[in-house]
């Protein structure tokens, strides 16, 4: 007589599965559970075979979750947040009270969704207020108390008149492209339209700066309020922009030729940080900074950058 397996779930294997159905891989899964693209492939074929049904069909792009491992998906979540939160109740670690975070308009817009989701499960005596800013107005706010919590970008080895904040805590790095929608046509002998948010933003100020250094030509086609109108204006093919890939997304194609015989300059990377405890805060702020780097670097890997794709010239 076979084995009756009780029904239950492996905690270990229910973190891999919600790795790989939000990375849509078992490549891209690995290193956000530390494991070998083969464990991960092991751990979701035990977890398929002990609930028997199908969680994923596979394909040349990768893996997507089947109704069945999309109805696990959210009880997954809600699971390992549970787990989280008990964890750290008896331990006697517990969040309650009202925060205030204020993230940078370029960062990860899944990433914060998922984390305002886990974190609102784990700690439902947490209320978060999040206002979403340009980083300039984070830090200059952080340092005079707005907000408990800033989570801004910086331009790898550009200060643009602000010395990096020491102490912050890294998220990742992601580059920079210039992009554009995928039809877009400048002609050859026209300056580089190009689309920005305010001056006020550092982004702005690096790649006006940048093309200046280069001695590219440009124009200043179109200022959007914020980061969504920024891309708006891209897929209407006013002209390029300078975005981290995140923040460009799938729809947007890079770059790689504007004029015959001439490229755009190389940009550097940008990284995304948490700014550092401040004298005196709360002990409960202090650990949900905590609870909030951990979860960003563990259960989310930056988004790979788009296709290249070359834009016509005429």
């Amino acid at each position: 007589m076979g084995e009756i397996m009780a029904p239950g779930f492996d905690f270990d294997q229910l973190r891999t599965f919600v790795a790989v159905a939000e990375a849509g891989s078992l490549s891209a899964a690995a290193p956000r559970v530390f494991l070998s693209q083969s464990s991960v492939s092991e751990q979701m074929r035990k977890l398929e075979e002990r609930i028997g049904v199908t969680l994923f069909t596979r394909g040349k792009q990768g893996v997507a979750t089947t109704p069945a491992g999309e109805r696990l998906l959210g009880h997954a979540r809600h699971l390992l947040a549970q787990s989280e939160s008990a964890w750290h109740d008896v331990r006697g670690f517990s969040l309650s009270g009202e925060l205030r975070l204020a993230i940078t308009d370029y960062f990860r817009p899944g990433d914060v969704a998922r984390m305002l989701r886990h974190l609102g499960v784990a700690y439902p005596s947490l209320r978060i207020h999040v206002t979403i800013l340009k980083s300039g107005v984070i830090e200059s706010g952080y340092d005079t108390g707005d907000f408990d919590i800033g989570l801004s970008m910086r331009i790898l080895g550009k200060s643009l008149g602000r010395d990096a904040v020491a102490g912050t805590r890294a998220l990742g790095r992601e580059s920079l492209d210039w992009v554009a929608s995928s039809d877009f046509v400048l002609d050859a002998d026209a300056p580089l339209p190009l689309l920005v948010l305010p001056d006020t933003c550092a982004l702005h100020r690096f790649t006006t700066q940048w093309l200046d250094e280069q001695q590219v030509p440009y124009t200043i086609a179109h200022v959007a309020s914020g980061v969504a109108g920024l891309q708006l204006a891209l897929s209407a093919g006013l002209g390029v922009a300078c975005l981290n890939t995140s923040a460009a997304g799938p729809s947007l194609a890079r770059v790689d030729k504007l004029m015959p015989g001439r490229r755009l300059p190389p940009l550097p990377e940008a990284e995304f940080h948490l700014l550092p405890a401040r004298r005196g805060e709360p002990e409960w702020v202090t650990q949900a900074r905590d609870a909030l780097a951990e979860h960003l670097t563990t259960s989310a890997s930056l988004t790979s950058a788009p296709s290249a794709t070359s834009v016509t010239t005429r």
